[in-house]
């Protein structure tokens, strides 16, 4: 089970990146995050759709509250000004401390066990200091699916 088979390679986010930038990149390769890197090369952590969507939108109640939220909520009005306002907004402040990699040459048991173990469905590769991609739990599974029965 290579990683290169299943790596999916994407930019990495930037601190002069807009929340748009960092959105349509992960659209595109269907994945959840991206690594960020401030002015050095090297990646200092990591930018998720979550944590965007999670601070930007979603009062603390409303997560308090979800199991009797009604379908239609009144108090969410405005909803598509504060999208597009969102979506231009900086990256920088979504940024998250740290992140989890792997090196490339690694197997996918052990890419599986790490993501366990930090309860996250994606993980960094990066080899010598380089980041090469994301490896995404679909992307483990499609992988051992794929093995002879």
């Amino acid at each position: 089970m290579n990683l290169n088979d299943i790596l999916i390679p994407t930019i990495v986010a930037r601190s002069d990146m807009t929340v748009r930038e960092v959105f349509a990149e992960c659209i595109r390769a269907h994945i959840p995050a991206l690594p960020f890197s401030g002015d050095k090369e090297q990646i200092t952590g990591r930018v998720t759709l979550k944590n965007i969507l999670k601070t930007s939108c979603l009062p603390e109640y409303m997560v308090e509250l979800a199991p009797v939220l009604g379908e239609q909520l009144s108090c969410m009005q405005n909803v598509e000004a504060k999208a597009k306002e969102l979506m231009g907004n900086p990256v920088q402040p979504y940024v998250l401390d740290g992140y989890l990699s792997i090196t490339s040459n690694s197997s996918g048991i052990k890419a599986l066990a790490m993501m366990e173990q930090a309860d996250t469905s994606y993980i960094f590769v990066v080899d010598d200091g380089i980041y090469k991609g994301i490896v995404s739990i679909q992307g483990l599974a499609g992988m051992l699916s794929s093995l002879d029965g």
